[in-house]
C-alpha cells in the first residue's frame, strides 16, 4: 500500500518540483506589473538579454473570465440541484438529470466551440471576448456544481426536513433556513472544485477569449488572455530569446497553481465558518 502510493506521489512531487523551481525565475513583482505590449526599446532590450514583459494581463483575464463564469454557473447548478433533490419526480427531472450526466463528460473542447458558435450567430465571425470564454468555462462548470450540490443536499438527513415540516414550515423556507444551512459547507467545498476545474483550461479559451499582448478590461469587447493561454502561448510558440519566454510560461503555471492553493484555502475557511455550529 506505502508502495502504491509513494508511485503514485512520485509525479506528482516531481511536477510541482519542476514547477516551482522553474517558475521562481521570473516569479517577480515586475511579472505581474507588465505585459507583453513591448514597445521598441523593450524589444531590443530583450534581444540584449534584459528581463521584459510580464503576465499582469493573463492574471487579470483570468479573474474576470473564471469570475464570470462563476457567476453564471454557480446560481444556475445550485439552483437545479435544490429542484433535483426536493422536487423533481417526473420526467423533467429525469430529462435534467440525464443532461447533466451528458454535460459532466464532455470535452473541453466542444464547450468552446457551442460558446465560439454562439458569439457567431449573434455577433459575426471572428468574435472574440471574455464573455465568450466565460460561456465556454460555464458550460463545463455547471454540471460539476449539479452534482456537487445534489450530493451534499442528499445528505442533509430526512428527519430534519420532517421535522420544519410539522411546524407548519412551508417547503421552501425548509430548503432556504434548514437544508441549505446544514448543507453549506460541503456545497462551498463543490463550488471551489468546480472553479479549480476551469481555472486551468486551455482549449476552449483559444477559441473565445482568444490571445492578447496587452491589459483588457471589457470581457464584452476585444480579446482577453488567460494564464493557461499565456503559458501554453510561451511555451509552445516562443520568441527570442527562447529561454525568457519558457521562464514566463513556468512563471505564469506557478501562479496558477498558487490560484489554485489559495482558492482551496479561502474555501476550506468559508466551509469551516458557515459549518451549523451544533455539527461541531
Amino acid at each position: 500500500m506505502t508502495f502504491a502510493f509513494a508511485i503514485v506521489l512520485f509525479p506528482l512531487l516531481s511536477v510541482a518540483w519542476t514547477v516551482v523551481e522553474a517558475g521562481l525565475e521570473r516569479f517577480d513583482p515586475a511579472f505581474f506589473a507588465r505585459n507583453m505590449e513591448l514597445t521598441l526599446d523593450e524589444l531590443a532590450a530583450a534581444r540584449a538579454g534584459e528581463t521584459v514583459g510580464g503576465a499582469g494581463h493573463a492574471v487579470v483575464g483570468t479573474l474576470i473570465v473564471t469570475g464570470l463564469a462563476a457567476v453564471m454557473s454557480i446560481p444556475l447548478g445550485v439552483l437545479t440541484a435544490i429542484y433535483l433533490v426536493e422536487y423533481g419526480r417526473g420526467k423533467l427531472a429525469r430529462s435534467i438529470t440525464a443532461m447533466v450526466d451528458v454535460m459532466t463528460g464532455i470535452p473541453s473542447i466542444v464547450a468552446g466551440l457551442f460558446a465560439y458558435a454562439l458569439f457567431v450567430i449573434f455577433f459575426g465571425p471572428g468574435t472574440r471576448s471574455g464573455l465568450a470564454g466565460a460561456v465556454a468555462l460555464a458550460v463545463l462548470m455547471t454540471p460539476i456544481v449539479v452534482r456537487a450540490t445534489e450530493e451534499m443536499l442528499r445528505l442533509v438527513p430526512d428527519e430534519l426536513r420532517e421535522a420544519s415540516y410539522a411546524l407548519g414550515v412551508p417547503r421552501w423556507k425548509t430548503i432556504v433556513k434548514v437544508v441549505i444551512p446544514t448543507s453549506i459547507g460541503g456545497i462551498v467545498t463543490g463550488v471551489t472544485l468546480a472553479v479549480a476545474r476551469v481555472i486551468g483550461e486551455t482549449a476552449p479559451l483559444l477559441l473565445t477569449a482568444g490571445i492578447a499582448d496587452g491589459l483588457n478590461l471589457n470581457p464584452f469587447s476585444g480579446r482577453m488572455t488567460t494564464l493557461p493561454v499565456y503559458t501554453y502561448r510561451s511555451y509552445k510558440f516562443p520568441s527570442l530569446p527562447v529561454e525568457a519566454y519558457i521562464d514566463r510560461a513556468f512563471a505564469a503555471a506557478l501562479t496558477l497553481v498558487l490560484l489554485v492553493a489559495l482558492l482551496f484555502a479561502v474555501a476550506r475557511i468559508l466551509a469551516t465558518v458557515l459549518e451549523p455550529k451544533g455539527n461541531g
